[in-house]
């Protein structure tokens, strides 16, 4: 009998074969030409329309009577389910893995990757379908097959079937409670003192009853519904928001005086230059492949998942809300992810043979003023609401993925409910690499469909984007 420990190696050696297909140069490629492509043809719409879309979120006005909820409410909803384990964990993952360099990628392919938030969030409100007792169906399913026509629905299939799995053994799942158990283990029970034996593993106790709660939690939320998810969601994600860019700003702000090395590090491993001649390329590979990757994990531009909860806002202008939507992509990663990696390569975490959560809470401990065991606890609670939140917002995406594929048969909703708790259940016991492995690998799978039709419906776009702005006395396209 084969035993557990090399299961688990061969499985993270297959897993990182087909990671490397899925997150190959074409998919890298077809991500950027297409923030590019769009940013072009909207003419930098991201930055000079900027301004407008911030007086959009404040106005927070329901211009229509079709619809679910605020535009404030949509964006809480999205940013609940993407600020999370990616900006904490997914950017000390990246720079491990590709270098100070992966971080200039992330940041480059959002400023792009805004653009492309702003065309699927509009085409999400332009496609969206409104049933008769006001519930809305929408997202890349529905404008690739009202768009695009009926002829490729079976893409909208295929991106329906890639967002369920990536819920559920994923983005969703997987990832955010090996997060948070790490975190809470790393704080309770840093030398893993407490442990017990399990499937051929050593896991602490505090893995195991954090694991426990948290899936009792999700499991009290989740079974109620989306109304429960949007309520818990617009409670927490901006106080925990909050709490997590002040601490790191004051991280910044201690050590001001390193903060233009630490741009040059991270500029120089950007392209390899930091390398050895004959390994420049390699190292400026590695981290465009992890920063990008870890980017669009962190915020998931292009990923389809954002159009999910837009579809469901109170307003007739599809303009408006995708405006109001790409500034998702801004606070995520423009702003917390930048503020985690420089805290990460101003302190030298990165480069001391850590991991995962451990990279993050060792440059808290490092940079703040307080205790170790301080800094920990505050980068622990941050971790665990940003991340429970992610699993109750991917839940809602997930569903909506589901029910376009069963055509709206909700028993087999409320019966994936409970698959997608046992899926949380299990993932403390995961290896951290395997679980970023898999959400790696649906994350590009759920792209690609989405990607092909924001090329495809880019005209729709462009002629929305132009009707909007006349309307609101703008002469010309931004």
């Amino acid at each position: 009998m084969v035993k557990m420990d090399v299961f688990f190696e061969k499985s993270d050696e297959i897993l990182t074969k087909i990671d490397g297909y899925v997150w190959g140069i074409p998919l890298i490629v077809l991500i950027l030409s297409v923030g590019i492509f769009l940013t072009i043809r909207l003419k930098g719409l991201q930055v000079r329309r900027l301004p407008l879309a911030i007086r959009n979120l404040l106005a927070n006005e329901k211009s229509g009577e079709s619809g679910e909820v605020s535009s404030f409410g949509a964006l809480c909803t999205a940013l609940s389910a993407t600020i999370g384990t990616g900006n904490i964990v997914g950017v000390a993952t990246a720079i491990v893995a590709g270098g100070p360099g992966a971080l200039f990628w992330m940041v480059a392919a959002a400023v792009f990757g805004t653009a492309t938030k702003y065309a699927e969030c509009l085409l999400a409100i332009k496609y969206r379908v409104v049933a008769d007792d006001g519930h809305i169906v929408g997202g890349p399913f529905c404008y690739i097959e009202r768009g695009m026509g009926k002829n490729w629905k079976w893409l909208g299939k295929l991106f329906a079937l890639f967002g369920v799995l990536a819920g559920l053994l994923g983005i969703g799942t997987f990832t955010q409670i090996n997060g948070i158990t790490g975190a809470v283990n790393n704080f309770f029970d840093p030398d893993s003192q407490w442990s017990v034996r399990l499937l051929g593993r050593e896991y602490s106790w505090t893995v195991i009853i954090a694991g426990v709660i948290l899936t009792a939690c999700v499991a009290l939320v989740v079974i109620g519904g989306i109304q429960r998810i949007s309520g818990v969601a617009q409670v927490v994600v901006p106080f925990m928001a909050a709490a997590y860019v002040l601490s790191a700003a004051l991280v910044l702000f201690l050590h001001i005086s390193e903060i233009p090395a630490a741009f040059a590090t991270i500029v120089k491993s950007a392209f390899g230059l930091r390398a050895a001649a004959g390994g420049a390329l390699g190292a400026m590979m590695a981290a465009v492949q992890n920063g990008i990757a870890r980017g669009i994990f962190s915020n998931e531009a292009g990923l389809g998942s954002a159009p999910i909860a837009a579809a469901a806002v109170q307003t007739d202008e599809p303009a408006a809300q995708g405006l109001v939507s790409m500034l998702g992509t801004v606070i995520d990663t423009i702003i917390i992810c930048t503020m985690t990696g420089l805290t990460i390569v101003i302190t030298g975490s990165w480069d001391v043979g850590l991991e995962g959560v451990e990279v993050t809470t060792r440059a808290f401990q490092e940079g703040l003023p307080f205790a170790p065991a301080v800094s920990s606890f505050i980068l622990m609670m941050c971790l665990v609401f940003f991340a429970f939140t992610t699993i109750l917002g991917w839940d809602y995406y997930s569903e909506k993925c589901l029910e376009y594929l069963t055509g709206g048969k909700q028993k087999v909703v409320k019966a994936y409910r409970w698959i997608y708790i046992l899926c949380v259940f299990i993932g403390p016991f995961m290896t951290v690499s395997a679980v970023w492995t898999i959400a790696d690998i649906f994350n590009g799978l759920m792209a690609i469909p989405n990607l092909i039709a924001l090329l495809s419906l880019s005209g729709v776009v462009a002629a929305e984007t132009d009707r909007y702005l006349k309307k609101m006395g703008g002469a010309r396209r931004p």
